[in-house]
């Protein structure tokens, strides 16, 4: 019998699953900026009466963060209903009144909520543009981030790096040569998929790039890079972050 490729409908149903509704809901409630983001919000996004768009907003951990830190015309959203309503619960508690909505980054287009809307930043945090299978979906998600932005907005987002450190590339060494074979996870699409399953956390996908791979996919969806580094270089994190999150590389660029 074929086996399921990973695609948007599992990375849903993992998502509005419970365990990690809670995993995301608990560090909402209690992490809020890293200090990583904290400094590049401060630099990329100095001005609070900016419109800024926040995707992939999950339980609300950024988008009521930025709205306690001063920023008063945010709108955010998820793919993941169950999230969402975190999130909507979250900001109602925290008296935030943040625009929340229920959208999919590569259909952006047909979202009613924000049409004719022009903003003047965007986020896609912890990884979340590599939540999406498939190169050309993460393209289109980028070039509808950047449909939705004025020339010049800023966007930020984060993803890992398989080129980041030795032990990372001998992995990939190896899974490059399960691909060659044939050998690999039959459910993942593309050569940097991981989909895996960790206790507390859920199932999750994940593509893993390379800097070459992402600086092409800004060029050719409308960014223009302005700034990438790992987490590491940019802050030391506390360890209830660490917990929570590991090794990222941070990225700006700037509406084309």
């Amino acid at each position: 019998m074929a086996t399921t490729k990973v695609n948007k409908r599992i990375v849903r149903e993992d998502f509005n699953d419970l365990t990690a509704v809670v995993h995301y809901t608990k560090a909402a409630h209690s992490i809020g900026l890293w200090e990583s983001e904290r400094l590049l919000i401060e630099q990329f996004f100095p001005d609070k009466s900016a419109r800024l768009l926040e995707a992939g907003c999950g339980a609300g951990r950024v988008a009521v963060a930025l709205w306690e830190t001063g920023y008063r015309d945010l709108h955010a959203f998820d793919f993941a209903e169950e999230l969402l309503a975190q999130a909507q619960s979250l900001a109602l508690e925290r008296g935030a009144a943040i625009t929340l909505f229920h959208a999919d980054a590569t259909r952006l287009e047909t979202c009613p909520a924000i049409t004719g809307m022009q903003f003047d930043g965007a986020l896609f945090m912890f990884n979340g543009l590599m939540q999406i299978p498939l190169r050309r979906n993460r393209r289109r998600a980028l070039r509808a981030l950047a449909a939705s932005c004025r020339p010049g907005a800023p966007l930020l987002f984060t993803t890992h790096d398989r080129d980041d450190s030795p032990a990372e590339r001998g992995l990939w060494r190896l899974e490059a040569l399960r691909w060659a074979k044939g050998e690999q996870d039959p459910i993942l699409r593309e050569f940097g998929d991981r989909y895996y399953e960790e206790t507390g956390v859920g199932r999750t996908f994940m593509h893993l790039p390379v800097r070459e791979e992402i600086l092409a996919d800004l060029k050719a969806t409308g960014w223009s890079h302005a700034f990438d580094g790992m987490r590491r270089q940019i802050a030391a994190e506390s360890r209830k972050v660490r917990d929570f999150s590991d090794e990222c590389r941070f990225w700006v660029a700037h509406r084309i």
